[in-house]
């Protein structure tokens, strides 16, 4: 990937995406392309946050580890989402760990330069508020399908958004191992088979890293159903 690539990603993410050129440029003026391979740890949870990433390509996990050692997937982001705005405009210590969960192309930019670019272009402050609402708005959407959703539910609405498609067959590629999707959707990997296995009746087919699903639009009303509803058509 080109830096022109990663530079074009970047203007186009979440946090910079509303902003006039001049007050992007600024921001990207001093940033630094980062890339790791699968299982790289991004950061851990208690370090003082000092940068902003933004995913340019690949899949990165948020998480934090219990005093039991379980693990908790908060969140998973990919190409166009940036992550620890928040902590590290502040210097406060990150609340979770992150790590690659596939090869990653990173943005790493300087809170230093952002707070800055903050006093200058107060109009930054928006786009930084917008991308926190979003991050928060996720978090609500994830436990609301927790609360609301069976497991089944809640893989058949993950597939969907991989979907490029509306209706019809799909074949998509699933996009990280089923271990961290288990996490994704708040499940144990062992339910998670299960639900894999429940939506065969709603014609989803795995076979390793990819999945057939051969009516979109059937398996979209399915993720939409009363719970209740749901778990009837399955045995």
């Amino acid at each position: 990937m080109t830096p022109c690539d990663v530079r074009d990603i970047a203007r186009n993410s979440f946090l910079l995406r509303g902003l006039p050129d001049d007050v992007a440029n600024g921001v990207l003026a001093d940033a630094s392309p980062r890339e790791t391979d699968r299982g790289d740890t991004i950061f851990l949870q208690g370090e003082t946050a000092r940068v902003i990433h933004v995913v340019i390509d690949g899949w990165v996990k948020l998480y934090r580890v219990a005093a039991n050692g379980n693990e908790a997937i908060v969140n998973v982001f990919t190409r166009r989402h940036s992550f620890g705005e928040a902590v590290a405009l502040r210097g406060l210590p990150y609340p979770v760990s992150a790590e690659a969960v596939s090869a990653c192309t990173l943005l790493v930019i300087p809170a230093r330069s952002l707070v800055d670019m903050l006093r200058q272009k107060p109009e930054l402050a928006l786009a930084i508020l917008s991308s926190t609402f979003q991050h928060l708005n996720e978090l609500v959407g994830q436990v609301e399908q927790i609360k609301s959703q069976t497991g089944a539910q809640r893989l058949a609405g993950f597939l969907v958004r991989l979907c490029d498609r509306e209706e019809g067959t799909c074949i998509v590629t699933l996009p990280y191992d089923k271990v961290v999707i288990a996490g994704r959707l708040g499940m144990k990997p062992e339910s998670l088979s299960r639900a894999f296995s429940r939506l065969r009746q709603v014609g989803v087919h795995v076979a390793r890293h990819h999945a057939r699903i051969d009516d979109v639009t059937a398996l979209c009303e399915f993720a939409a159903e009363d719970p209740a509803n749901a778990w009837s058509k399955l045995p």
